[in-house]
């Protein structure tokens, strides 16, 4: 039973994009579509599984404060550039 004495409300499977950044120590992750969801590791993967628990975490606090949890929007890509000419 959920807090108001219901069912507790279920999730459909969602698919986020991450995006991960490299600094000069370290690695960060976060999900545009999730404001505040970040981590923070020494590796990129070190920092997508903390990111993939946080998510599960985060978006598991917003359903149990009756928030609605955002539809995955963000889409992520790249674009191909050559390399740069000498003069």
């Amino acid at each position: 039973m959920h807090g108001n004495g219901g069912p507790r409300p279920t999730l459909r499977s969602m698919r986020y994009a991450i995006l991960i950044e490299s600094t000069a120590q370290e690695y960060s992750a976060y999900v545009p579509d999730l404001p505040g969801c970040i981590a923070a590791a020494r590796t990129a993967d070190e920092a997508r599984n903390l990111l993939a628990t946080g998510v599960a975490m985060h978006v598991r606090g917003m359903q149990e404060d009756g928030e609605a949890v955002p539809i995955p929007s963000t889409t992520a890509g790249y674009i191909d550039i050559g390399a740069p000419q000498g003069p």
